[in-house]
């Protein structure tokens, strides 16, 4: 099978986890084409059988290069099996209202790109100290403490469940 994994990244975490899926994916003897959304202009999707998409929430937004992407290439997407993964820091946790709002965030990015995916599975995303300046190092040091999070602001923190990502990447495929 041929497959996209289209991603945007900020801090790199969601480019790890799209390397480990693409991995994955070719290692079960699919073709793969792991491509960053900002270089997907001209992409021809008609070419593959499914595509796998990814972004991070900062913000209660995803990256503006995924959205235009995204716009682009709705009625493509469209008629192809799709699966989203949001990753955010808030997946990590088990707060109702914090999930009702990246329910919200998948929501207003199906409304700003016209893109309804086919499943989303939300991944818990990292904290990404050695990739923050001094404001955003701060914010997020605010964030941890504000939730309870024991954490080094001089070394990354990855809350990404690998075994649960490829559980939920092989159902989809099976699907």
């Amino acid at each position: 099978m041929k497959l996209l994994v289209l991603y945007a990244t900020t801090e790199g975490q969601t480019r790890k986890i799209v390397r480990f899926v693409a991995d994955r994916l070719a290692e079960a003897g699919h073709t793969v084409e792991l491509l960053p959304a900002a270089e997907a202009k001209e992409l021809d999707l008609a070419r593959f059988d499914r595509a796998l998409v990814a972004g991070s929430v900062h913000g209660g937004a995803y990256q503006a290069d995924l959205v235009d992407s995204l716009t682009a290439h709705r009625a493509t997407l469209a008629g192809l099996p799709t699966l989203f993964l949001s990753v955010s820091l808030t997946a990590a946790g088990d707060d109702p209202e914090d999930w009702d709002g990246l329910k919200a965030c998948v929501a207003r990015l199906t409304e700003d790109t016209g893109w309804t995916p086919g499943r989303v599975v939300h991944v818990a995303g990292a904290f990404r100290f050695t990739q923050y300046d001094f404001f955003k190092a701060w914010a997020m040091r605010w964030i941890a403490r504000e939730r309870d999070e024991t954490i080094d602001p001089n070394r990354d923190k990855e809350y990404t469940d690998w075994d649960k990502l490829a559980r939920d990447v092989d159902d989809w495929l099976e699907t």
